[in-house]
């Protein structure tokens, strides 16, 4: 079983499609998106095989910037820290298994889901707008 991570909270997971098909691209953290073709892909999960991997943040804000506009998924070891960055890269959500889940509750998360009030640049420009 797997659960999903989004803004609102631990959601049980609604993609009913399956993970193979030409709907879904599965990527590794050092794909090369030289070449990828993303017509017709609704849904692109990228592996985090560590915490300390960030290579899929970069790679999510490529494929965004690239125009991607359908789902975009963390899954692996991605723990509630990063999911500030994981929104701001691009992802839509983090897939975890249930034992991540269990180290992990909800409650973790959702401390983290006001991942736009909580920037760098937001935080810059609060204090600019101060003085």
């Amino acid at each position: 079983m797997t659960v999903i991570v989004t803004d609102t909270g631990f959601a049980a997971d609604d993609w009913t499609a399956g993970f193979e098909g030409s709907d879904v691209l599965v990527l590794a953290s050092d794909a090369n998106l030289n070449g990828v073709a993303l017509d017709g892909v609704d849904l692109v999960r990228i592996e985090f095989p560590s915490f300390a991997d960030g290579r899929g943040f970069t790679l999510a804000r490529q494929l965004r910037l690239k125009g991607f506009e359908g789902r975009l998924r963390a899954f692996g070891h991605v723990i509630a820290d990063q999911y500030a960055m994981a929104r701001r890269s691009g992802f839509d959500e983090v897939e975890l298994s249930d034992e991540l889940a269990a180290r992990q509750p909800e409650d973790q998360w959702l401390a983290r889901a006001n991942w736009q009030d909580h920037s760098y640049q937001a935080r810059l420009r609060g204090s600019t707008a101060a003085r």
